[in-house]
């Protein structure tokens, strides 16, 4: 097979490929190593990318997605004997001493894990730059973000590297870079999957993980591979009544979906986001679904809802970084931690148990809330982001005079349309429906459904994909074309 081929097909085609005996597991790593070789240089997308002998592709398991290429995030998943550094100079040469639950649910689907993507420190950022990984870069036009915190998952898949690959969500990680780079990303709903036993829930329930696709079948059966729970997870959902994969080609029937065009902070959308949103009106429209405008509330104000997440997220953060400082024997302090996560462990370090618990009951306002929408309307429809991906670089820019609730408001500002959902825990996916009309940059729209509905948004996902396909996009820099022209 060749790297123009390989780069072709998503991983259900590349799994049927291994299925019928067309093409080994082995030849599949070795691709895309090839392909990582061919991009990598100009994205600074994977970190790590082991050899052949080393991803177990000699002798996959069977599983739906048996011989499919596959890359995990430098976060929240661990694979024994594989470094697990959080994108941190704290962490660096950390090794995971065992499988995490979902590394063990990804080797039993069969997925050939050929290495590790970036990610910003600590995942505390929508954009992945960080002082120990570098810039991740975006294939599309390589001066621009990729997005975070699965900018490194991203980048690489929608680069050709490999057709899916692992990432997190607790704000929008999924999302974001999904948007930024043209790819389908799924948040499935709290307690889908476990993000044991090293961890329990992940910034108070707001952290779920599952994958970023080039197609929606994709990211349908790896949720499909991962669900379920392991003893003693905190948060539990019940199992669908059918497969995942069987709901994307499922019509979804006549939904009422709410439009927002604006996010919750006050602020404006780009005038092109705001249009292009208007374009996807316009196509569920002529698919038969109710299209109706929305101003659904959180329940408090976005200043009371920004504070209430950077209580939970630098309180939990606080925990990482001293118990890897402990395991080290590293300092905290400026040396090992970039500004932004140095003044995110103060926030927490000086915030109360009185204030934490606060934190929780606004959690519950805001969950109640997003569930209340859910008796109106089907699903939700928002643009994915209000502006389009940021040079590199500029995310950062005077972070070193911010304080951690300053570093918060920035994160919540840049990506305010996606933390509500991961509060609620309820699904929510972006999808590439849409294209910039000046540079062809793709534009994310964000779908969300009450708890446990990723059904729903799947079935939608499909109609969608096949009524405005996106398979045949390719960015500024494909493996693919790489080999092309070699």
């Amino acid at each position: 097979m060749k790297l123009s081929e390989y780069t072709a097909y998503d991983a259900m085609g590349l799994a049927a490929l291994v299925a019928n005996g067309d093409v080994t597991a082995v030849e599949l790593a070795d691709l895309a190593r090839e392909a990582n070789e061919a991009v990598n240089p100009a994205l600074n997308a994977v970190i790590e990318c082991w050899p052949a002998a080393e991803s177990g592709s000699a002798n996959p398991r069977g599983g739906p997605l048996a011989g499919v290429p596959f890359l995990i995030k430098d976060l929240a998943v661990s694979m024994q004997g594989k470094k697990l550094e959080l994108g941190s100079r704290l962490a660096r040469g950390v090794v995971a001493a065992e499988d995490s639950w979902l590394m063990s649910r990804f080797r039993a689907a069969g997925l050939v894990t050929v290495g590790r993507t970036a990610t910003p420190e600590m995942a505390f950022s929508t954009t992945t730059e960080s002082v120990l990984q570098g810039a991740t870069r975006n294939p599309w036009l390589p001066e621009l973000s990729a997005g975070g915190s699965s900018g490194g998952a991203a980048a690489a898949v929608a680069a050709g590297v490999v057709p899916l690959a692992h990432a997190t969500d607790a704000a929008g990680s999924i999302r974001v870079p999904a948007a930024s780079t043209g790819l389908f990303g799924l948040k499935p709903t709290r307690g889908r999957s476990s993000n044991g036993p090293s961890l329990d829930e992940v910034f108070a329930g707001f952290g779920v993980q599952l994958g970023v696709s080039r197609s929606v079948r994709d990211s349908a059966a790896l949720l499909d591979a991962i669900h379920g729970h392991a003893i003693g997870d905190p948060y539990v959902t019940a199992a669908p009544a059918r497969s995942f994969l069987s709901e994307v080609s499922r019509e979804p029937g006549k939904l009422t979906i709410g439009l927002m065009l604006d996010p919750w902070n006050g602020e404006r959308t780009d005038p092109v986001i705001s249009a292009a949103t208007l374009s996807t009106v316009h196509l569920l429209e002529d698919l038969g679904h109710t299209v109706i405008e929305l101003q659904p509330t959180l329940g408090l104000s976005w200043d009371a809802f920004v504070r209430m997440n950077a209580t939970i997220w630098t309180a939990t953060l606080v925990g990482w970084i001293e118990g890897l400082a402990s395991a080290t024997g590293r300092p905290i302090d400026d040396t090992m931690l970039e500004p932004a996560t140095l003044a995110c462990f103060r926030y927490g370090k000086e915030e109360k148990a009185s204030e934490f618990a606060a934190a929780l009951a606004m959690r519950n306002v805001v969950s109640r809330s997003v569930g209340a929408w859910f008796g109106d309307v089907d699903v939700l429809l928002t643009p994915t982001l209000p502006q389009m991906p940021l040079a590199i670089g500029a995310y950062g820019e005077g972070a070193g005079s911010m304080s951690g609730l300053d570093w918060t408001q920035r994160v919540f500002r840049h990506s305010p349309f996606t933390p509500p959902f991961n509060v609620a825990g309820v699904p929510a996916a972006s999808v590439p429906l849409e294209t910039h009309p000046a540079t062809g940059l793709p534009i994310g729209m964000q779908f969300a459904a009450g708890f446990g509905r990723e059904d729903t948004l799947l079935s939608l996902a499909g109609q969608l994909e096949r009524a405005r396909p996106w398979k045949d996009r390719r960015p500024l820099v494909w493996a693919g074309r790489s080999a092309d022209v070699r």
